[in-house]
């Protein structure tokens, strides 16, 4: 495929065509950075490991090169940066037997420029070749800018294809601000019980960011691990890792609601889940 920046580049692990590896995806997720997929998306890649029917294709957007960084990498410059970024992340598409990976190479600030429509249009043809059942991305709580962005991108651009080449689901996941807090009839629990070797792996590929100065691969384990635990206070444990999402869907099915408001909602629904706790437990 061609894209808009010089150095987007589409990675396909098994050497097969471009077109063949985004025509064979049936889940695909949109990531801001490297390491995000793995972290939010790890429910897609193990419905799809290990099966000849069900193909991920992973979507970076930016170029990742202003990340924070120690040790080893502390004198790194932002380009050398995102090449190792980028070498890590094709690494993980690797290991994760992914379709595809592709690296749209876009710096932060075209991504949080809502007049920048060149992001957009990279992503609807990646999702017009590819035309997946399920998609994932951040969810609209998430408190890193860049990630918000790529997901008003993302709906934009799905919402620019014909109303039956849009995937059947879209699904907002956990980086920078978990889902904990939602209630328990807006989450969408995603069970990540199998595979822990493989998941400790995807997350261990990213060395420029754990041995930088941020420990995500026991960050991400251990909050799938406690959500496993806390999801359910009056039952014991089903699961061995959980990670839960934010059903974005009717953003997509409805192209005239607006995603502010639609996260209000969910907002509003905790607040009055606590609201409406405390009153029922307050003596008059």
């Amino acid at each position: 495929m061609t894209f808009r920046c010089e150095g987007a580049e589409l990675s396909v692990p098994d050497g097969v065509s471009d077109a063949e590896a985004l025509a064979r995806t049936t889940h695909m997720a949109f990531g801001a950075h490297p390491d995000d997929l793995e972290i939010m998306a790890f429910a897609g890649i193990l419905a799809c490991f290990q099966r000849p029917d069900k193909w991920f294709t992973g979507v970076v957007v930016t170029d990742g090169s202003g990340s924070p960084r120690d040790g080893v990498y502390k004198d790194y410059t932002d380009a050398a940066m995102r090449a190792v970024r980028r070498d890590e992340q094709k690494k993980a598409a690797l290991i994760g037997e992914y379709s595809a990976a592709a690296l749209l190479d876009y710096p932060s600030g075209a991504v949080k420029d809502a007049a920048n429509k060149d992001p957009v249009a990279d992503i609807a043809a990646l999702l017009e070749a590819a035309m997946p059942e399920v998609v994932y991305t951040h969810n609209l709580a998430d408190k890193h800018d860049t990630h918000v962005g790529v997901t008003l991108k993302l709906i934009e651009a799905i919402r620019s294809l014909a109303e039956g080449r849009r995937p059947r689901r879209l699904l907002g996941c956990e980086v920078w601000r978990d889902l904990d807090w939602m209630v328990d009839t807006d989450k969408i629990a995603l069970d990540c019980s199998e595979h822990q070797n493989l998941q400790a792996a995807l997350l261990g590929v990213f060395d420029s960011q754990i041995a930088g100065g941020k420990r995500y691969d026991l960050a991400t384990m251990g909050r799938r691990r406690a959500h496993a635990t806390y999801h359910e206070s009056h039952g014991t444990d089903v699961s061995l890792g959980l990670t839960f999402a934010m059903d974005l869907t009717p953003l997509i099915q409805d192209p005239t609601t607006d995603a502010a408001a639609f996260a209000k909602e969910h907002i509003d629904r905790f607040s009055n889940d606590v609201i409406a706790r405390l009153s029922k437990l307050t003596a008059e």
